[in-house]
């Protein structure tokens, strides 16, 4: 399986990639990002750009993928809902139509999260724009797309959160995240267990379309 992982310097995308370097049924990974990984490996080649929205530079190595896994994302904190909708639904939905036009057997995995508003309608507008997100990736002449809503996610092996308060309660907290991983599945899952559902689905498929982190942890 070749796969193309877009957010793979944020904290979800750091565990995905590890994953997909671990698997041996992943032969390549195509890291598309604005900053790189840092990660020297046999399987990995990355594509660093400034420009989320137009990829007609280059399509030609966008193409002969079996998954996407996209993780890239912000937090709405402190945000308007115009530059949120920019971040999270423009820049996404670009990406998706050109690989869905490119990859026609390609299954894309989009991570979004719990809660997410899928009537589009809500009062929250973190949830109104991750809806229409899903929506319209679903929609999109994918083989199969599957989107992810985590609730809590525990970094594991050194990964790290970006955002240095985040990072400092995930320190903080790291014992009752790892009992609430086995105790409470419903909300918590890992980003190792993120990265290997991802896999897990690209692969074999799953019965839902839409998946909540007890999905996840089952995989």
């Amino acid at each position: 399986m070749n796969v193309i992982l877009f957010g793979a310097t944020g904290m979800v995308g750091q565990g995905v990639l590890r994953e997909c370097l671990l698997d041996p049924g992943v032969e390549s990974v195509l890291v598309v990002g604005r900053s790189p990984t840092g990660q020297q490996h046999a399987k990995l080649r990355e594509l660093l750009r400034d420009d989320f929205v137009d990829y007609s530079d280059v399509e030609s190595q966008l193409a002969g993928f079996d998954a996407c896994f996209f993780c890239l994302g912000v937090s709405s904190i402190g945000m308007d809902e115009e530059r949120y909708r920019h971040l999270t639904y423009d820049i996404t939905l670009a990406a998706a139509r050109v690989l869905a036009r490119l990859n026609p057997q390609m299954v894309l995995v989009y991570v979004s999260g719990r809660g997410t508003d899928s009537t589009e309608q809500g009062s929250l507008m973190w949830a109104r724009v991750k809806g229409k997100t899903e929506n319209d990736l679903l929609k999109l002449p994918f083989k199969a797309a599957y989107m992810f809503r985590p609730a809590g996610i525990q970094p594991l092996h050194g990964i790290r959160s970006k955002t240095g308060w985040v990072q400092a309660i995930y320190v903080a907290t790291s014992p009752l995240l790892s009992l609430l991983n086995r105790v409470a599945p419903k909300y918590m899952t890992t980003t190792e267990q993120v990265g290997r559902a991802m896999i897990k689905v690209a692969r074999d498929g799953f019965p839902k379309l839409v998946l909540e982190s007890e999905d996840i942890n089952s995989l």
